[in-house]
């Protein structure tokens, strides 16, 4: 789809992008609320976040491929961020009606939540095979949230500035031609420091074998060995500024229901 037929999409009466000149001082506009965070996988990298009143799509797909048999990840939300226009990480197939729609980097606003999108390279050869990836930043029941997307490449001091200091990291573990192996999420995190990791895009049986280059997630488990890891027997959990940890990493698994 063009980028003229995408821009009805991106409903700039109500986000207003402030620029990213503000980056480095980036500001939540969260309001203080009692309201806990609940992230809900929907297969892939694709998550729904509710809280703070407002839901937050990222990377809704179209099942092919590495997600050929989830369900569609098309779902009430205000707001749809995505990391590129790939079909498995940006599909306007699935997007809720009256949502409004991102997927170029920027600082934008929603209401009382400000969110950030950072570029980086979506594969190891400076972008040229697969172009940009776009990382997600914002803060949503007092969570500071960040979804890497596809990223494949290292993340530079520049690129760490912009992504912070997150209480959740988001991260694609699988490697394949677009997205970190265990080992460079590894470096990833070492860098990030979040205090809550939750694993993304590695290979399931939602995946056609015979289109599909993912591992699965026990690969990066397996390199992580020494964290302390938590299997979540639901698609979705609920945090709590409070809930999170002192030291981390902690690493959480979320099931799906196939």
């Amino acid at each position: 789809m063009k980028r003229r037929q995408l821009m009805r999409y991106a409903g700039a009466g109500l986000l207003t992008a402030i620029g990213t000149g503000l980056a480095s001082g980036f500001q939540s506009y969260q309001a203080q609320t009692d309201e806990p965070l609940t992230i809900q996988l929907l297969g892939h990298t694709c998550f729904l976040f509710t809280g703070s009143g407002k839901r937050i799509l990222v990377n809704p797909f179209d099942t092919q491929g590495c997600t050929a048999k989830y369900h569609s990840p098309k779902v009430a939300a205000d707001l749809v961020v995505a990391s590129s226009l790939l079909l498995d990480e940006g599909s306007v197939k699935a997007l809720p009606a009256n949502a409004k729609f991102l997927y170029d980097p920027g600082v934008y606003k929603l209401d009382n939540i400000q969110i950030q999108g950072i570029s980086t390279d979506h594969d190891r050869f400076g972008g040229r095979e697969f172009g940009s990836n776009v990382v997600w930043r914002w803060t949503q029941g007092g969570i500071n949230i960040l979804h890497l997307g596809g990223a494949a490449a290292p993340i530079n001091i520049e690129q760490k500035i912009l992504m912070g200091s997150p209480d959740v990291a988001l991260i694609p573990v699988g490697g394949g031609s677009k997205a970190y192996t265990p080992e460079q999420a590894k470096q990833a995190l070492q860098v990030l420091e979040p205090k809550i990791v939750i694993p993304t895009q590695y290979r399931t049986p939602g995946a056609d074998a015979n289109s599909c280059d993912l591992v699965a997630v026990d690969n990066f488990l397996t390199l992580m060995d020494g964290t302390p890891v938590r299997r979540v027997n639901s698609d979705k959990i609920s945090i709590k500024p409070t809930d999170l940890p002192t030291k981390g990493p902690i690493i959480v698994v979320l099931s799906y229901p196939f």
